[in-house]
């Protein structure tokens, strides 16, 4: 019986990534679907694939589609011979012409972001660091019962481990990742994926409740040290909710150290992902409307996507384009140096992705 492409890709994924048989079931059942694959076949056999997972983000006071690039992978006998940059090429022209209007990923090496720049990307997502650890005298409360734990407590403050979906859990995440001006959103299908990628590494998902309403929310992942958890999310109305929800996951856990990732700061940023604008005049256009005042005309170069080669000029908060060169002083970017122009200073950031 002839082989599906779904079941050539999931082939090829074993092949190339080093992941569990339960995450693999997880992804093709929760992920995979054919609408956003693109695969390169060689007689009966998938060579290279690829999947271009949607996701909102928000960005100069606008929610836009953009496409994240998953399970990017070549056979091993058909690595260096251009296979993923035509595969890529032929990605950006589907995201064109669905209107997204960036497209992201993550690196799973180091060499590969100077790799994905060829191709048009710029490291425009970072992150920060920070360490929570337990006082001494909350370590001592530790060994207490839940029951005691409770008396000491708030009444008003309660803590519950969502494992499943719960709609009041997903709501507070999306009303706080709404509140970053730059960031990439999860619906509530992207939830499900989450809930269902922690259940496979032993995560949790902390909340903190105020009279009945969620006032803080983490999302843990277990450390190889026993008494360290890792922090992929922290989400808090205030210092004092996120205080609480932290000490209180180092009683229920056992844990003294919590090392959590943060969105970066000046003084700490690590890079984490990249972007690449797939949409010049939609991005621009976003662009010119929140900077009424920058008066700009570029000259973009884009080897991928030749739609976007031509002249855009800033005026008035408006963004115009034209193939043909208006008189007057032009800029010349390339597609990386334009996204990295445009997105650098709104310190966009990404968490809960599938890395």
């Amino acid at each position: 019986m002839n082989k599906s492409i779904r079941d050539k890709v999931r082939e090829l994924w074993k092949l190339c990534f080093n992941d569990s048989e339960a995450f693999i079931e997880m992804y093709f059942q929760m992920r995979y679907n054919s609408d956003i694959n693109i695969a390169i076949e060689s007689g009966e056999e998938v060579i290279a694939a690829l999947q271009m997972l949607p996701y909102p983000m928000t960005l100069f006071g606008n929610v836009i589609q953009t496409a994240y690039i998953s399970g990017a992978c070549t056979h091993p006998d058909y690595r260096n011979r251009g296979a993923m940059r035509e595969l890529l090429t032929q990605a950006f022209s589907q995201m064109y012409r669905r209107d997204k209007a960036l497209t992201t990923l993550i690196p799973a090496e180091p060499w590969l972001f100077d790799y994905y720049a060829r191709m048009g990307y710029a490291t425009v997502f970072y992150y920060g660091k920070r360490t929570f650890r337990i006082s001494t005298n909350e370590a001592e409360n530790a060994s207490e019962t839940p029951d005691l734990k409770l008396l000491n407590e708030n009444a008003f403050y309660k803590s519950k481990i969502i494992t499943t979906y719960d709609e009041a859990a997903y709501q507070y995440l999306n009303q706080k990742l709404h509140q970053r001006p730059s960031c990439i959103q999860h619906t509530s299908t992207d939830f499900h994926v989450i809930l269902s990628d922690l259940q496979l590494g032993n995560g949790r998902i902390f909340t903190l409740t105020y009279r009945q309403k969620i006032v803080a929310l983490a999302v843990a992942y277990p450390d190889t040290d026993p008494f360290t958890l890792q922090i992929g999310e922290l989400l808090a109305d205030n210092s004092e909710a996120e205080q609480r929800l932290l000490n209180r996951i180092c009683r229920e856990t056992k844990a003294t150290t919590l090392n959590i990732t943060t969105p970066p700061s000046r003084e700490e940023a690590y890079p984490l992902g990249m972007a690449r604008i797939i949409h010049p005049k939609t991005i621009l256009q976003l662009y010119a409307s929140t900077h009424p005042g920058i008066e700009m005309n570029i000259a973009l170069t884009d080897e991928q996507l030749s739609a976007n080669n031509g002249y855009y000029y800033l005026n008035n908060g408006r963004c115009m384009f034209s193939q043909q060169r208006l008189p007057g002083p032009h800029r010349s970017f390339s597609i990386a140096e334009l996204t990295k122009r445009i997105l650098t200073t709104e310190h966009p950031y990404m968490s809960l992705m599938l890395n």
